[in-house]
């Protein structure tokens, strides 16, 4: 995986990751929430490759709060 410039602590994917599946979730809506917040600050500054960089986090957490949130022991 690519490691990403810190943006937020929430977001730091150097963090160990929860044991519980409902801690892994809340971890990542909160590494959502607090990038969505730097999101706008950036906007408002008009940093333009922070808010890229930014942009590529919340995909990446998009991603695993979508996996953290698939039912355990469901198959499609």
């Amino acid at each position: 995986m690519k490691n990403f410039e810190l943006l937020t602590a929430a977001a730091d994917t150097a963090r160990a990751i929860p044991a519980g599946a409902g801690a892994r979730l809340d971890a990542a809506h909160a590494a959502l929430v607090s990038l969505r917040d730097e999101q706008r600050r950036l906007e408002r500054l008009g940093f333009e490759t922070p808010l890229a960089r930014c942009h590529q986090q919340l995909r990446f957490w998009s991603f695993v709060s979508a996996v953290c949130s698939l039912e355990p022991g469901k198959r499609a």
